[in-house]
């Protein structure tokens, strides 16, 4: 899947300034926002979007909201930017459950987003830049032939936040240590992008795209399949996603909540299949039950 940048679109250098050290940044636009630049100096300095102050980044005499494009800021080439903000410390804080968020609640609908986002070229060129920027590090090879299986983790597993926080979740929940089957990668908020929409304004989302951009030769639309408990998330890549029921309040439901093992035996059934690409993962129950009758 190859991408390219409008080449009509400028790119900035900046300089970021942080914890007495500088971190040169150039692999942005001016179509990118402020959140796109808080997300590359996630990836940077492991601090997170939410606990960055960026001084010095005005509009019209204000701080410059998440939403305002870089280009609209009119920065110098190498403006030099103040960044404070401070990684999470400790252990306990990084297991500590996140706050409540009403985003799990107040999804909408996307598929009249969709044409609208998912073919522009300032995000196809935003997703060319994570492929470039984001680091994966492969925890177990891709194997040939096999179809890819991309699980969220906040409220379809469990809940979470920083990339240290997945790791350790996931060694203490023994997924990442689990004898019967192995984890390829764990990405976090960094390889996310921010979109606009016309009715919901900017938000974050998860392209597949990257994945698909760093695993050329194993991974694309045909063959990868995400489970999300928000639809939003899917508005890079609808055809892939299936939307699933959160799974919330684990000390009341977890004897109950049984939609992960019947989705396991729908993943079964389209295992079968050569192209995923066709299917329409909303009636992902219709499907398995005329399966299963047959």
């Amino acid at each position: 899947m190859a991408l390219r940048a409008d080449p009509k679109t400028m790119t900035l250098s900046l300089i970021i300034k942080w914890g007495g050290q500088e971190f040169p940044l150039s692999a942005l636009s001016e179509e990118d926002t402020v959140m796109d630049l808080k997300h590359s100096l996630k990836s940077l300095t492991g601090v997170l979007p939410e606990r960055q102050k960026l001084l010095g980044l005005k509009y019209k005499g204000k701080p410059a909201d998440n939403n305002i494009k870089l280009g609209v800021l009119k920065l110098k080439p190498n403006t030099k930017i103040m960044m404070m903000g401070t990684r999470e410390e400790s252990l306990e804080d990084v297991l500590a459950p996140p706050p409540d968020n009403d985003d799990v609640v107040n999804d909408f609908d996307i598929e009249d987003e969709v044409v609208e986002v998912e073919n522009r070229e300032e995000n196809l060129a935003k997703i060319s830049r994570r492929v470039k920027d984001y680091k994966v590090e492969t925890l177990n090879p891709p194997r040939e032939g096999k179809k890819l299986l991309v699980l969220d983790v906040d409220y379809t597993l469990f809940a979470a936040t920083s990339m240290k926080w997945i790791e350790a979740k996931m060694k203490e929940l023994g997924v990442s240590t689990n004898a019967n089957y192995k984890i390829t990668f764990m990405l976090d908020s960094a390889a996310m992008i921010t979109v606009h929409t016309p009715r919901r304004g900017l938000i974050d989302v998860k392209p597949l795209g990257v994945i698909w951009g760093k695993y050329t030769e194993f991974y694309s639309k045909k063959n990868t399949i995400m489970f999300d408990d928000i639809g939003r998330n899917f508005l890079m890549n609808p055809q892939n996603g299936l939307k699933i029921r959160p799974f919330m309040k684990a000390h009341l439901n977890r004897d109950k909540d049984t939609e992960l093992l019947k989705l396991s035996q729908y993943l079964k059934e389209i295992a079968k299949l050569d192209d995923l690409s066709e299917l329409n993962h909303k009636h992902w129950e219709r499907y398995l039950s005329k399966k299963q009758g047959q």
